[in-house]
This record gives structure tokens, C-alpha cells and sequence, in this order.
């Protein structure tokens, strides 16, 4: 089920980056007076009463030239055109309606997205609401009066944004077709990976602003079952600093592991795996996606006996956090082992579905405790009552505890992998959460 997708767009300095975190509830974007320095985290989950949504800051890096930071609005506006579901168009009471305002106002309107529009700065309602009312030219809906830093108004503007959400946001793309995203750096070779999978030239590289998200998702049947491909390097700018590229990549990234089962991890073989791939993958990681690593371009690399051992070996080290992570070795030019894709996917699909009976899990979590004492902290020793699988996608788990502070990670590890050498789950991350219960209550 993928959550609906909300941009920030907006002028330097008009509190863009003020606005995410609070709203993210936390300080994850860089906030300065200079232009252009919002380069932090620019993806955050955020829910608001009983609407969840992944929230993006557009802010690029804004030069001091008037002509270039409107192109830059204009390219932040396409970023939120092209990925966003509803798109939060942030102005500033203090410095009224700009000319770079009304442009990217226009793009906006003519894109057909919903867009709500934010009048922010407003520390006293009655002293500036006069000034509010301006905004009403940019001919875009109801100006909603707000203060990031003061924190004022932002339940109206949750309201109106999550009123814009598509009916049974997510419910719709519930079909039984496994939807895979090709993720990874511009020029791994992921487009042509769909393309040979196609076996045609389906999915154009193209640098035309207003190729949309939907455009990019390509349908391939094989052996008479449906997937659903979802491509992240069709919307790809050239000539735009690297910084502004790894950004762009990263929301176009975001947006598309969102709406997937499964994720490929592109990685090319020739340039190995880098500290960017690990970015991307996080990605995935965080959102508990089922990842396959795919390593492209490898007919072009020498091999000998041990050569396969010793690239996995560099994946697994700076991919560490995801030991779970499956791995193909690909060449989208000879069409090397690409077929062999569909059963890894079916595979990690089963196992991110997979459901294990309770009594199951707590035979395992019996005999792991019996094979090695769970911690204990002065005099205090953890005792874990029982376990239970509470959903899928992926394979959620809740351990009950007399005191979660006992239950250390290294622990919560052990019984992961115990759980996993009695039923594999490869492919797959598995989420577990401590839960304390007081002994009188067994």
C-alpha cells in the first residue's frame, strides 16, 4: 500500500525547510538566512490524526541571480508536478507576492495537481491578514495563513492537504501484481534493464519536463503473471550540478520504493558498489521493502574463481546494514541471468508475505532463550513471556518483555536470526517491536 506523496515548493527563505521539520517533528533539514543550504534529509514520514504521508522539501540550491533562482523554482516545481500527489505551495507574508511567485503559480495550476496554498510567516492573525488576502491573485485556491516558527495554523493546513488525498489513498494499487522499483545512480543501466526485460525500447530517457510518475511505470507479463515496473530514471536532468542530480534522484527514489513490493538495487558492476548506492538502498531499508542488489554491466568485468566471492564480499561490507539483501549478477547488453529475475522476485515476494503461526515462534524463542541467557543489568535479568507476528510486508513482530531497557539490540538480533536459519525470509528485512508486561499480568 503506497502512501500519498506531499511536496514543499517555494522561494529561498520563505520557510520552506521551517515548515518540513516541524511538520516532520524533528530537525532534519539544515535552516540558515543563506539561500540554497537545505542539503540535509529531505524525506520524512509523517502522519497527521489518521492520514499517513511521505513529505518532501523541494529546496535545491538557489543562487543569488534572480532569472536562475526562478528556473530553479521552476525545477523544484516540476519535481513536485511529476512525484507529488498534492503539492504545498509556500509563500511569505513579510515579503508579499513575488513575480517568481506568480510563474511557478502558473506551472502549478496548469499541471492539474492539487495544490494548497500557504501564506507562512504569520505570527499575528489580525495584524496580517490584510496581507494574507493578496494572495488570492495567484489564482490557486484559498490562501491558508501559517506560521512554521511559531507553529500556527498547521492543523488547517494538515486538514486541507490530507482532504486533497485520493480516495483510499493506496487501496487502489491493492491488485495482486508484484510492483517492482528499479532504484540506483543515473547511469547503471536501469532503463535498459526494463528495456531488455521488454525485449522492445520502451521506456524513453527523456529530459522533457512533465514526463510524469505514471508514464514511467511499464507492465511485463511473463509466464503468464503480471508485474509492474517502476522506472527512476525517467525523469533525469543534464547539466545540473552533482549535488542538485544526487538530490533530484534520491525524491525520485523516495516516491518510487513507496509504491513497491519489491525493490531492485541497480549497482554497476564496473564502478562497484559506493557510498551513494548505500543512500539509495537505505531507502528501501528504512520502508521495509523486499530488495534484491542487482549488478549490472557484469560481463564487461575480468573474472576469475574468486571473483564473485570477493565483490559480494565489498557489497555485504558497505551494504552491512542489510545482510538480508539478495544478489544477482546481471548484464542488461547480453541479457545475462535477467530472466532468472522474475523467480528471485517471486521468491522475495512469498517471503514478505510470509506469515508464521504463533506457537511456531514461541518453540524458537523458547530454545533460543535455553541456548543463550538473555541479558541481565544489575541483578535485573530480561524474561521474555512471548512472541507473535502482527503483519506483513515486511514480517512485523512484537516480543513481549518484563522490561524492554533490558532487551539490547545484539539480543533482539540473536532471536532475528534464529527466526530466520528455521524459515529464511531472504530478501526481506524483519521488523520487531519490544513490548513490557508486568509479571502478575502473565
Amino acid at each position: 500500500m503506497s502512501k500519498p506523496v506531499v511536496a514543499i515548493v517555494g522561494r529561498p527563505n520563505v520557510g520552506k525547510s521551517t515548515l518540513f521539520n516541524v511538520l516532520a517533528g524533528e530537525m532534519i533539514s539544515i535552516v540558515k538566512d543563506t539561500p540554497g543550504v537545505t542539503r540535509d534529509r529531505i524525506y520524512a514520514d509523517v502522519s497527521w490524526l489518521d492520514k499517513e504521508f511521505t513529505l518532501i522539501d523541494t529546496g535545491g540550491i538557489e543562487p543569488d541571480s534572480k532569472d536562475v533562482i526562478l528556473s530553479q523554482m521552476r525545477e523544484q516545481a516540476q519535481i513536485a508536478i511529476d512525484t507529488a500527489d498534492v503539492i504545498i505551495f509556500i509563500t511569505d507574508v513579510r515579503q508579499g507576492l513575488q513575480d517568481a511567485d506568480s510563474k511557478v503559480a502558473d506551472m502549478l495550476r496548469r499541471s492539474g495537481k492539487p495544490v494548497i496554498l500557504a501564506v507562512n510567516k504569520v505570527d499575528n492573525f489580525e495584524k496580517f491578514m490584510p496581507d494574507v488576502y493578496e494572495f488570492y491573485n495567484l489564482g490557486i485556491g484559498d490562501p491558508i495563513p501559517v506560521s512554521a516558527s511559531s507553529r500556527l495554523g498547521l492543523g488547517d493546513l494538515l486538514d486541507a492537504v490530507c482532504a486533497l488525498f485520493p480516495e483510499n489513498s493506496g487501496e487502489a494499487e491493492e491488485d495482486d501484481r508484484p510492483r517492482v522499483a528499479i532504484v540506483g545512480k543515473p547511469n547503471v543501466g536501469k532503463s535498459s534493464i526494463i528495456n531488455r526485460l521488454l525485449g522492445q525500447n520502451r521506456v524513453i530517457v527523456s529530459d522533457i519536463a512533465g514526463t510524469t510518475r505514471d508514464a514511467i511505470d511499464t507492465e511485463i507479463v511473463h509466464d503468464g503473471r503480471e508485474y509492474i515496473f517502476i522506472d527512476t530514471a525517467g525523469l533525469r536532468r543534464k547539466n545540473k550540478i552533482k549535488e542538485e542530480l544526487e538530490r533530484y534522484s534520491i525524491i525520485r527514489t523516495v516516491t518510487a520504493v513507496e509504491r513497491a513490493d519489491v525493490v531492485l538495487m541497480v549497482i554497476d558492476a564496473v564502478e562497484g558498489v559506493t557510498e551513494q548506492d548505500a543512500k539509495i538502498a537505505g531507502i528501501a531499508h528504512d520502508r521495509g521493502k523486499g530488495i534484491i542488489i542487482v549488478v549490472n554491466k557484469w560481463d564487461a568485468i575480468e573474472k576469475n574463481d574468486r571473483t564473485m566471492r570477493e565483490y559480494e564480499s565489498r557489497i555485504r561490507q558497505v551494504l552491512s546494514f542489510m545482510p538480508y539483501a539478495e544478489i544477482m549478477y546481471v548484464s542488461a547488453v547480453t541479457g545475462q541471468r535477467l530472466n532468472k529475475l522474475y523467480d528471485m522476485i517471486d521468491m522475495v515476494i512469498a517471503n514478505q508475505t510470509l506469515r508464521i503461526a504463533t506457537g511456531v515462534l514461541n518453540e524458537i524463542m523458547t530454545e533460543a532463550v535455553a541456548m543463550q541467557q538473555p541479558p541481565s543489568d544489575k541483578g535485573k535479568r530480561l524474561k521474555l513471556y512471548y512472541i507473535t507476528q502482527v503483519s506483513v510486508k515486511p514480517p512485523t513482530f512484537v516480543i513481549f518483555v518484563n522490561d524492554k531497557e533490558l532487551m539490547h539490540f545484539s539480543y533482539t538480533r540473536y532471536l532475528e536470526n534464529k527466526i530466520r536459519e528455521a524459515f529464511g525470509f531472504r530478501g526481506t528485512s524483519l521488523r520487531f517491536f519490544i513490548r513490557e508486561r508486568k509479571e502478575k499480568e502473565q
